[in-house]
């Protein structure tokens, strides 16, 4: 089996192992290779196989069996409370960003330079450029903007969390997309809400930077909650 190479992997390997269990290859009571084993295979992390494995567990595909190993246990997924929990995890992500996204625009507001703002400026010119385009495109221009901003608030602790989170924010943003367009409504794509937060931070008013930056993000809670 080729290694998965498209993001977020974490999806592409809970499809890939969804597959080989409909398609027959893993059967019903069949125990699955191991974490390593799997890692190898599909050319991904340990933590990545994990994530894939606790999704097919909700789904009722996989059972996990202390001493014993994993277990093929279902062959038709459990489609309603697996977009229960999907929604669950992006909410955690979602409050981690409002967490550090808010102060950053905060202290954004009280430090940007003038070469602040046209990277500001200028990174959510491309975002918006990127509203029609592929949802990989959209998301990293999104994630490209916040980045500017966390980068005008010169506090290195802040740009840590903000880096450190980025790759588990990707893919949870590509999730909220995914969410919202199966539920037929068009991409959030929030131009009015963005505008604000640099219209804010160029009049350095720190706490309406914070307070549209906690709304916005607030807002993208609310498309998980009730995308239609």
């Amino acid at each position: 089996m080729p290694p998965l190479r498209r993001n977020p992997l974490s999806g592409q390997a809970t499809q890939a192992m969804m597959e080989l269990i409909t398609g027959g290859q893993w059967p019903l009571g069949r125990k699955i290779p191991s974490e390593t084993a799997l890692a190898a295979e599909f050319g991904i992390g340990r933590s990545t196989v994990r994530e894939a494995l606790r999704e097919l567990a909700v789904r009722g595909l996989l059972e996990a069996r202390q001493g014993s190993g994993v277990f093929v246990v279902g062959t038709e997924p459990v489609e309603e409370w697996s977009l229960v929990v999907r929604r669950a995890e992006i909410t955690e992500v979602v409050e981690g960003r409002i967490a550090v996204e808010t102060e950053a625009a905060r202290l954004a507001a009280a430090k940007r330079t003038a070469d602040d703002m046209r990277a500001i400026e200028a990174a959510n010119g491309a975002r918006q450029a990127a509203g029609d385009g592929s949802a990989e495109a959209f998301v990293d221009a999104d994630i490209a903007f916040h980045r500017a901003v966390v980068d005008a608030a010169r506090n290195s602790v802040i740009t840590g969390l903000f880096v450190s989170l980025t790759p588990r924010v990707r893919e949870a943003m590509l999730d909220v997309v995914a969410v919202v367009e199966d539920s037929g409504e068009p991409r959030p794509v929030d131009r009015t809400e963005h505008q604000a937060i640099v219209d804010a931070i160029g009049d350095g008013d720190a706490d309406r930077a914070a307070r549209v930056t906690r709304e916005h993000l607030g807002k993208v809670l609310g498309y998980l909650d009730n995308p239609q």
